[in-house]
């Protein structure tokens, strides 16, 4: 009993420290550890918070051989803190910290601090919509046209939509805008631009998420296709280099043309892709610039969860 005990204390105490000092994976493990829970114990406690994981993922989690990132990773992440009797934003505060110490190496715009951050809020923003997290839409085909002014700045997007309803009674699409840093969301407006209208608008200052229900004026059944187009007007931060999407789900085409004002064009431009807003960007390919159109563009046959974007440089 008496080294129960004494087995117990050290257990704590590794966790204690583990919490103060990180990283997110090692006081994952011990409070793990500390709690005596198995893993297979930990999932079910998950499914009770209605978040589905893998006992895999939590293995790779506790080992540091990957990191969460997806709002529904993020989610599991705050289910964790309860089941495991942790302090409110205890882990999610240790997996800001890890992009602190390795953010230099990872060429982001946004740290993934601010990532984290932002899924958080996006998150909440949805559930106030009562949206589930794929809208009960699956994308066919996504083109996406940026703007960017005289001043370097993101002007704007258009985005024209092809889904399909995987469900019945679905009669909207909730569209995501998340602003360049500095950006103040307060002062974007959406347009709905081809067989939709403006439904609920969201926004949150610090983190610059915007969400915007595009209302269908119909109700899809299963099978359903639909096509609707709309626009985020933003022009609200500073110099912009580089617009990126990212994507919870396989499947469906996407193309993403970026259009530089006449006065302002960078001098060079390229595609990258991540698997997660955590990992290195790979896929780096120099995109000519038209002189005549001012644009670039890119195209994925068949997008994979993860995410896309052109970058561009300044003089």
């Amino acid at each position: 009993m008496r080294h129960g005990t004494q087995h117990a204390d050290v257990a704590a105490a590794e966790l204690e420290t583990a919490l103060r000092g990180g990283p997110f994976h090692v006081a994952l493990r011990a409070a793990i550890t500390a709690r005596g829970l198995p893993l297979q114990r930990v999932q079910h406690h998950l499914t009770r918070y209605g978040v589905k994981v893998g006992v895999t993922s939590l293995s790779y989690w506790q080992q540091g051989a990957r990191r969460p990132q997806r709002a529904e990773s993020l989610r599991a992440v705050r289910a964790l803190e309860e089941i495991l009797q942790l302090p409110d934003e205890s882990l999610i505060r240790l997996l800001a910290q890890a992009d602190d110490r390795s953010g230099a190496q990872r060429p982001a715009a946004r740290s993934y601090r601010s990532l984290v951050e932002a899924s958080g809020v996006l998150e909440k923003l949805l559930a106030e919509l009562d949206s589930p997290f794929d809208g009960g839409l699956l994308g066919l085909g996504h083109h996406e046209r940026v703007r960017i002014g005289t001043h370097r700045e993101l002007l704007g997007r258009d985005s024209q939509h092809i889904v399909r309803a995987h469900s019945d009674g679905v009669d909207r699409y909730v569209a995501v805008h998340h602003g360049d840093p500095g950006c103040a969301p307060e002062h974007m407006s959406v347009r709905a631009l081809e067989n939709c209208r403006t439904g609920r608008v969201l926004r949150h200052h610090e983190t610059g998420v915007l969400v915007a229900e595009l209302l269908f004026d119909t109700r899809l059944r299963a099978g359903d296709t639909f096509l609707f187009r709309y626009g985020v007007e933003d022009g609200t931060a500073g110099a912009s280099g580089e617009y990126v999407r990212g994507f919870g789900f396989s499947g469906g085409q996407y193309a993403l043309e970026v259009r530089f004002a006449e006065e302002t064009l960078p001098v060079r431009c390229h595609r990258f892709t991540q698997h997660s807003a955590a990992a290195p960007r790979s896929g780096r390919q120099e995109l000519p610039l038209s002189g005549h159109h001012r644009s670039v563009h890119m195209v994925e046959q068949r997008v994979r969860s993860g995410i896309v974007g052109i970058a561009w440089d300044w003089e």
